[in-house]
């Protein structure tokens, strides 16, 4: 009897040590016992996760059980209230930044006088923006103790509202300006834009990872593509509304009436953004009322420096060391991702425009543009099915990363600088657009979600700004690169 009660303790042993977390410690095992399960934990450990992504050990049992998805839902009931809001807060995010891209055509022609800030003005804007963008969201991201984030989210908004409704009225104000003396004012307002992205990307990623429910971070990727799509509708909507009329036989010179509509259109979608910038503040302060503690942090009481100290402040290398493969994949990603502006920008439609407004660059680009965007707010908002993410395999969400290269090469199939294509298809073309930002708005969400499973609980704020910031550098590298995709 006393034989088998030693081998039912024995078994009940090695239960509990395969049942345990890989961070735990098994509990009284003898050397000679915890011999014996090494080999087999390992394996175990080996297949389920890879080794980078090991929590770090922790004494308190009940942070690692925190971690758990079971536990995450037991906390913090979803609600779709929140989920709105989050939502409308990741369109004001990259608002701002696609109504830079939609409006294209607008700076076209500005620039069209002078060669040099003709051909440089979009790889221009990219990189000031991403660079701008990379460097506030490293700053930021090291000035974890004590952060305010919901004040954060509050400054940025506000620094949107500015920039715009000036950008708003320089399309109408500044219509005589030289091509250098707007490109140079165009930069500073690109400058500010892109340093409100970077506040607000920092604080609106880690002030919803404090919720600890995934489906509040994909609401706010999911309001990114949408921030995507609608600048492109707004843009297309505002120049059909008023189509230029004296277009033909003005290739020399360059006529009142189309600039008159291009300075209306951006005047439009410029002080689009300023309202979208608007409401979301509004909803978002309305949001802080909902929650009593976020309100104190807001307005900095002895009560939320208390509850800040909760959130413990953690090296960014030892973020990237537990995140690695799902911070390369974000930064491969977006980096490869950032190709997409400079080639939609170039690439002109196989059809004579003669045919069909819709084959003017006009139209045809904000129309690419748009098809790109739908394809990653599907992508943002398929990895909301359950089972779909691939964030809980990050070995795999790198290689996925690396092969989204492809896409490169078969941009190159397409009418480039109205040099001719070698497939001749405007339905190719889009298709290729679709996918492209289809496979980007998938793995971008889906790491982005991921990353909250490899993080114990009070280091998912921390992680939120770190992942942002890998994103932000995978753009600013990929801007960077853009200069020299297309000649």
């Amino acid at each position: 009897m006393s034989h088998l009660a030693g081998m039912a303790t024995s078994c009940a042993l090695q239960l509990q040590w395969t049942c345990l977390p890989s961070s735990s410690k098994p509990i009284s095992l003898k050397s000679g016992q915890r011999a014996n399960l090494t080999i087999m934990d390992r394996i175990r450990s080996l297949i389920a996760r890879p080794v980078a992504y090991e929590r770090l050990d922790d004494s308190n049992a009940e942070d690692a059980e925190e971690t758990t998805h079971a536990s995450q839902h037991q906390q913090t009931p979803f609600s779709r209230f929140k989920y709105g809001i989050f939502f409308l807060l990741g369109v004001s995010m990259l608002w701002a930044w696609n109504m830079f891209l939609a409006a294209a055509p607008y700076f076209f022609t500005r620039f069209q006088s002078d060669d040099w800030t003709r051909l440089h003005y979009q790889p221009s804007i990219q990189s000031v923006s991403t660079v701008t963008n990379l460097g506030t969201a490293y700053i930021l991201a090291k000035l974890q103790r004590n952060a305010n984030y919901p004040w954060r989210i509050t400054l940025s908004l506000l620094m949107n509202c500015v920039v715009f409704t000036i950008l708003a009225f320089s399309a109408v104000v500044m219509t005589d300006s030289s091509p250098k003396s707007y490109f140079a004012f165009l930069m500073v307002m690109v400058f500010g834009a892109s340093l409100a992205t970077g506040i607000n990307q920092n604080g609106v990623f880690a002030y919803v990872s404090g919720f600890g429910r995934e489906e509040y971070t994909q609401a706010i990727m999911g309001g990114q593509g949408l921030a995507g799509v609608l600048p492109c509708i707004v843009q297309i909507f505002s120049v059909l509304v008023w189509p230029p009329k004296d277009q033909t036989g003005h290739e020399e010179g360059e006529p009142k009436m189309p600039q008159t509509t291009l300075s209306r259109s951006a005047f439009i979608y410029f002080i689009t953004s300023t309202g979208v910038s608007i409401i979301a503040l509004l909803a978002f302060l309305y949001l802080l009322r909902q929650q009593p503690s976020s309100r104190q942090k807001l307005r900095g009481d002895d009560e939320s420096v208390e509850e800040r100290s909760h959130s413990k402040t953690v090296s960014l290398w030892t973020l990237f060391t537990k995140l690695r493969f799902l911070a390369f994949a974000v930064f491969v990603c977006f980096l490869i991702s950032m190709v997409f502006p400079v080639y939609t920008a170039e690439i002109k439609s196989v059809n004579d425009s003669a045919k069909s407004r819709l084959y003017d660059p006009s139209v045809f680009i904000p129309l690419a543009f748009l098809i790109w965007n739908l394809g990653d707010l599907v992508g943002r908002m398929g990895v909301a099915i359950p089972g779909m993410s691939v964030g809980q395999y990050p070995q795999m969400a790198a290689i996925l990363a690396v092969v989204r290269v492809m896409f490169i090469p078969i941009y190159q199939l397409c009418n480039i600088n109205g040099q001719g294509a070698v497939v001749k298809s405007d339905f190719f073309y889009f298709v290729v657009q679709f996918l492209f930002g289809a496979t980007n708005g998938y793995l971008g969400t889906s790491c982005m979600m991921g990353a909250g499973h490899w993080v114990v609980a009070d280091e998912r704020p921390a992680a939120g700004g770190f992942m942002s910031m890998v994103l932000v550098g995978g753009l600013a590298a990929g801007s960077l690169l853009s200069f020299s995709v297309v000649g």
